[in-house]
């Protein structure tokens, strides 16, 4: 567990003004309605002028990341689907994608339904996002889901298919859902199930959905790979995050935060908590430099 700090502002005397910059979406940087706030977008213009790069980094698509780009006064690179696509904002173009192949994609599914009567997997749909090339690819050739998956979010952009077609082609995001379950319970029934070192497990929402993306993919993969053509650092990096699927990135940033409304084993790895989302706790950290 990393030491925790009686104080925000006390703590941040500690901290040198970072270059990288780093925030998760949901729960972290957006409040309630999913909107960016006035100071944190000052924020971020006045991060660019000194030359400090923000980056976004989120289980969301690319297409879902375009609302919050137009809040923001900088088109950044961005950490998508959990850490399996990088999206350059900037040019609308996907720049890497680290998927899952057909033959994992089948492996996986048949871990999870063998056997699952009597456990949180009874009666589980699964979904596949696929990168495309574009935050603008049409929708429901990217997010396909098998018939009668409950959706998380209100969705009438999506396909649905036979589990053998779900399964035909590499997506970057296989995901695991029971409106029935919590995240948590979910997820304690699926990760025994699947070999870490074929596939990597998280969740990033608490109400029954868990993410499956390729071995070693996560937030902080992408992270070191934006960050070695940045030439910058962990040490020189502040990350914000909320939930489990934060975690790798938070223990690689050298300084990490934890939202007041973070799950509690994020909080636990943090090197300091701030306020909540809908109290602009991000904006309120990096107001100390910026």
């Amino acid at each position: 567990m990393r030491r925790q700090l009686c104080t925000l502002h006390a703590a941040l005397e500690l901290v040198p003004a970072p270059l990288f910059v780093v925030s998760d979406l949901d729960g972290t940087l957006l409040d309630r309605r999913e909107r960016v706030s006035p100071h944190m977008r000052e924020v971020v213009g006045r991060m660019a002028e000194q030359g400090t790069v923000f980056t976004l980094a989120t289980g969301r698509p690319a297409r879902w990341v375009l609302p919050v780009i137009e809040q923001l006064p900088v088109q950044p690179l961005c950490v998508c689907a959990n850490g399996a696509v990088v999206y350059d904002s900037a040019k609308d173009e996907i720049v890497r994608a680290m998927e899952l192949n057909s033959a994992t994609l089948s492996t996986v599914i048949q871990r999870l339904t063998a056997g699952a009567e009597g456990t949180a997997l009874h009666g589980a749909g699964f979904a596949v996002e696929r990168a495309g090339t574009s935050a603008f690819d049409r929708a429901d050739e990217l997010f396909c889901v098998t018939e009668g998956y409950d959706h998380a979010w209100l969705s009438d952009e999506h396909k649905v298919l036979s589990t053998e077609d779900l399964i035909a082609q590499p997506a970057v995001k296989l995901l695991v859902r029971n409106e029935n379950v919590s995240s948590q319970e979910l997820f304690d029934a699926v990760a025994p199930r699947l070999d870490p070192r074929e596939v990597h497990a998280t969740f990033s929402w608490g109400g029954g959905l868990v993410e499956i993306s390729a071995p070693g993919v996560s937030k902080r993969t992408s992270l070191e790979w934006i960050a070695e053509r940045l030439g910058v650092q962990a040490t020189e990096t502040i990350a914000f995050g909320d939930m489990p699927n934060d975690l790798e990135m938070l223990g690689w940033a050298g300084t990490a935060v934890a939202m007041g409304n973070a799950h509690d084993d994020v909080k636990a790895a943090a090197d300091l908590v701030t306020a909540s989302n809908n109290d602009d706790g991000v904006a309120a950290v990096l107001a100390r430099w910026f």
